[in-house]
């Protein structure tokens, strides 16, 4: 497996109480080592600034460097930035192509990207939800360049609106979200299924607060995975958050270790393994993130167990939505007819 990291990522300063801080890329890392699995580390390759623009807007871009290079501050709300920031970025948003170049060159694969900030949430021309740039978006956005057709699964418990954003008209890019609804940032609805020439390459699946695995197995086995298939991607990028587990203090999802496993496992039997790119988003509950990363690496080179019981069950309604999604997305979203 490949893991890559780059030290920059220490660098970006969110502050003394943020909950996106350094200390999940260490718990990330001693995930992968619990893990048993074989880990090469390799350091990304940072992107220029014009690379960015394949996804951001080149005004953008330049605002965010000069912001980060006069001491940075509040960019919202939530998303702050320092004078480390700017390097933690363009690394972050280069530890994709890098891992892409890797695996394209015969490394084995998969590859697991543990960077800061994470980038789910960044829009075009707009910094959001701890994230400054979509590094996810813009690997996405290379390959699909490149020839090649995507498939980004999100699970993440936010949506991730600035990943949908960027290919809601795009043929070639799958998008899909399994999510806590209504959550920030209120996006992401079962009717969202792409525009134009994108149209029915959207799949978003809003569940509700206490969901447990029992219900995103039941969602991933009658909608993502027929959709995944059916859409036949040459790559799968996986935005890969960790804040719907029981113990992330920020959302009120109850998935467990051996859920993220399920989730992960299902990847390798649509793309080879070494067409697979993790992408550290969210997760805040430092031993969640560690154990559930130990998890996802162990299934994605199929050494685990998936029969693991968890001590969760979802609520009914739960279970209804589901079945809301499957019919709103009948027939409009590929491979749900």
């Amino acid at each position: 497996m490949l893991h890559v990291t780059h030290p920059s990522g220490f660098d970006h300063d969110t502050g003394l109480y943020h909950p996106e801080r350094p200390a999940r890329l260490k718990a990330a890392a001693e995930g992968l080592r619990q893990s048993g699995v074989a880990v090469e580390e390799v350091t990304a390759i940072p992107l220029e600034p014009a690379d960015l623009a394949i996804v951001h807007d080149p005004v953008y871009i330049e605002a965010v460097r000069r912001f980060c290079e006069a001491g940075g501050g509040d960019l919202d709300p939530d998303t702050h930035a320092s004078p480390g920031s700017w390097a933690a970025a363009v690394a972050a948003a280069g530890a994709g192509p890098t891992a892409v170049e890797r695996l394209t060159a015969g490394f084995g694969g998969p590859a697991i990207v543990t960077v800061r900030p994470p980038g789910h949430h960044a829009l075009r021309n707009r910094a959001m939800g701890f994230c400054l740039f979509n590094n996810v978006a813009i690997t996405a956005a290379r390959l699909r360049d490149a020839g090649q057709r995507v498939a980004i699964v999100d699970w993440d418990v936010h949506h991730g609106n600035g990943t949908q954003e960027a290919f809601y008209r795009d043929p070639d890019v799958l998008y899909v979200s399994v999510h806590q609804s209504p959550f920030y940032p209120f996006e992401g609805m079962a009717s969202e299924v792409g525009e134009g020439d994108g149209a029915g390459t959207v799949l978003n699946v809003p569940l509700p607060a206490f969901t447990a695995g029992d219900v995103y197995r039941r969602a991933y086995e009658e909608l993502v995975i027929p959709a995944l298939t059916a859409f036949r991607p040459d790559w799968i990028l996986v935005s890969c958050g960790f804040d719907a587990h029981a113990q992330d203090p920020l959302a009120e999802l109850r998935l467990v270790e051996a859920d993220y496993a399920f989730l992960a496992a299902a990847l390798p039997k649509i793309v080879p393994a070494d067409r697979i790119v993790v992408f550290l988003e969210g997760g805040y509950h430092l031993p969640a993130i560690r154990d559930s990363m130990a998890a996802v690496a162990r299934a994605l080179v199929g050494e685990v167990s998936l029969s693991d019981p968890s001590p969760y069950q979802s609520p009914p309604d739960a279970h209804r939505v589901v079945e809301r999604v499957a019919s709103v997305v009948r027939g409009r979203v590929v491979g749900l007819g």
